[in-house]
């Protein structure tokens, strides 16, 4: 049974970004994967300090010197065999509570751990206004996926012109999702 961890962001327990999460969670669970969901918004999170000239011991040893929640999701991150990322959107990017997660994230993997490199992934971009913004959100989302090794699986795009046919659609994509970790990727990049 492979592990997934399903991290996702918005302030709004109930909103797009909640369905969309919990759609797919439904999906990876009917496929018997074993998911762990880590909702940022009930974290306690802190912003990069750039400490040490600007690289401080994420840089040497891998870790934050920052005392909130961020070590032990990025140990559930480590562990999981795939990991899918929902945002809501807010100005065509990530929410304001994951950029901090992502940005201290980026800074122990991609420069000393590793740990993260060339695990799947999926996106999941929220929006509930015009929609306009997911997919700059879901092209960020991937820089700095890529920076850490790590394989995007698919992007989607979710917004409230779309909900209807495409919430139902997620928990098929769980279902896949949890298949393709089990049997492999035929990926090329």
């Amino acid at each position: 049974m492979k592990k997934v961890a399903v991290i996702w962001s918005s302030p709004n327990t109930d909103g797009l970004t909640a369905s969309a999460k919990d759609q797919f969670l439904n999906g990876l669970k009917e496929a018997g994967a074993e998911a762990e969901e880590i909702h940022l918004n009930s974290k306690y999170l802190e912003h990069c300090r750039a400490c040490g000239n600007g690289w401080g011991t994420c840089n040497k040893t891998g870790s934050c010197v920052i005392q909130d929640d961020f070590a032990g999701i990025y140990k559930t991150l480590s562990e999981a065999d795939g990991i899918v990322w929902i945002s809501a959107v807010y100005w065509s990017d990530m929410t304001e509570v994951f950029k901090a997660f992502f940005d201290r994230l980026r800074r122990c993997d991609a420069a000393h751990n590793h740990d993260l490199a060339e695990k799947r992934c999926v996106l999941i971009a929220c929006a509930g206004g015009t929609g306009r913004g997911t997919l700059e959100c879901l092209q960020q989302f991937e820089k700095g996926l890529t920076h850490m090794g790590m394989r995007v699986y698919v992007r989607i795009s979710l917004v409230r012109y779309n909900k209807d046919y495409l919430l139902p659609t997620l928990s098929e994509a769980g279902k896949t999702y949890a298949k393709t970790l089990e049997t492999g990727f035929d990926m090329y990049y």
